[in-house]
């Protein structure tokens, strides 16, 4: 896939879909390199960014994949291509969140990305998981410092800049509970995006335990862990810090996922969280005991597949997943179940 996809293409395609997507970052911005937009380095301060992505139309894609530019700045009728990118400030991106709501649009969908990803990498798979989910909900990326790069040094640079985000990312949520017209907030993290995701939410409910009232606290609905880069042992300390004060938790499991192995081995043979088998002991109790919903994607294995990719690449038939599970449940409809919940926050 071609490099510095971030340059805008005026051409506008019959059947393309535009998804906006507002970002926040704690990424260095490139202010010589259009192309690039946000580096791999650090930032000493979040910044804010506005990109719109067009997406082809689907009878010419594979649902679930991005269709890279085999050049740059790529053909929008038949691949992912930037029609507009602009650097914001912390004042226009709470007015444009704003200005997203009139329209009707009261919920928020966070997205986490993890290990491995370039700048351009994280927007469009975003723009990629928003549409085909289908989802109506106001997207916004939060994208940390990852070199782009699969090496040793590489993965201990980002697990650092992971560690070096949460305060960061804690505080976007934040910003985004206290905006009035939004009426739920919901996050999607992926791989070492569920580290920083979790221990900003562990932050988050910390200080929760210590005011009078949830507040504006209960925006925060679900939390979808998906292929968590997270050793076991570290997320029960997690889960039973935060206590009941923290949002509905849907995790995403393989079995067979090869990135986790090699990162169960640099951690020292410890799991991690995204390659147990929920059904064995002692997780199952577990995750029953903390009403912890989790979603066992082995069974979508195909051949050539990326078991650590593989809720995106295969979202369709998740989505029909969790829509089976919903239906499975028989409860009175005023009560809405997990399932249900999981499967709106993706709306």
């Amino acid at each position: 896939m071609p490099h510095k996809a971030m340059i805008p293409v005026n051409a506008v395609a019959a059947g393309a879909t535009r998804v906006p997507i507002l970002i926040a970052t704690t990424r260095q911005p490139s202010l010589e390199d259009p192309g690039e937009m946000f580096s791999g380095e650090r930032a000493t301060a979040i910044s804010y960014a506005s990109v719109a992505v067009s997406v082809p139309p689907d009878d010419v894609r594979t649902i679930g994949h991005v269709q890279w530019p085999r050049s740059v700045p790529g053909d929008p009728r038949r691949e992912f291509v930037t029609s507009a990118a602009k650097y914001i400030d912390k004042n226009e991106f709470t007015s444009e969140i704003a200005s997203a709501t009139k329209g009707g649009r009261r919920k928020v969908m966070v997205f986490v990305h993890g290990f491995n990803n370039r700048f351009d990498e994280s927007v469009f798979r975003f723009a990629q998981i928003v549409h085909d989910s289908k989802s109506q909900a106001i997207p916004v990326l939060f994208t940390w410092p990852s070199r782009g790069e699969i090496a040793l040094r590489a993965y201990m640079y980002d697990r650092e800049s992971a560690n070096y985000s949460r305060d960061a990312l804690e505080q976007l949520l934040t910003s985004l509970t206290r905006e009035p017209s939004i009426s739920e907030i919901n996050i999607v993290a992926h791989s070492m995006g569920n580290w920083i995701t979790l221990e900003a939410m562990r932050g988050m409910s910390i200080r929760e335990a210590g005011s009078p009232d949830r507040g504006d606290f209960a925006k925060m609905k679900n939390v979808l862990l998906v292929a968590p880069d997270v050793d076991v042992d570290v997320f029960r300390s997690q889960i039973a810090r935060m206590g009941t004060y923290r949002p509905h938790i849907a995790l995403f499991v393989s079995r067979d996922d090869k990135a986790l192995d090699l990162s169960k081995l640099i951690w020292g043979g410890v799991s991690r969280l995204g390659e147990v088998d929920p059904n064995d002991e002692p997780y199952r109790t577990e995750f029953e005991r903390g009403k912890i919903e989790v979603f066992d994607l082995t069974k979508l294995k195909v051949a050539g597949g990326d078991a650590h990719s593989r809720a995106f690449d295969d979202i369709t038939a998740v989505m029909a997943m969790i829509e089976q599970r919903k239906s499975d449940e028989h409860r009175p409809p005023h009560r809405p179940t997990a399932h249900q919940r999981t499967s709106e926050s993706l709306r």
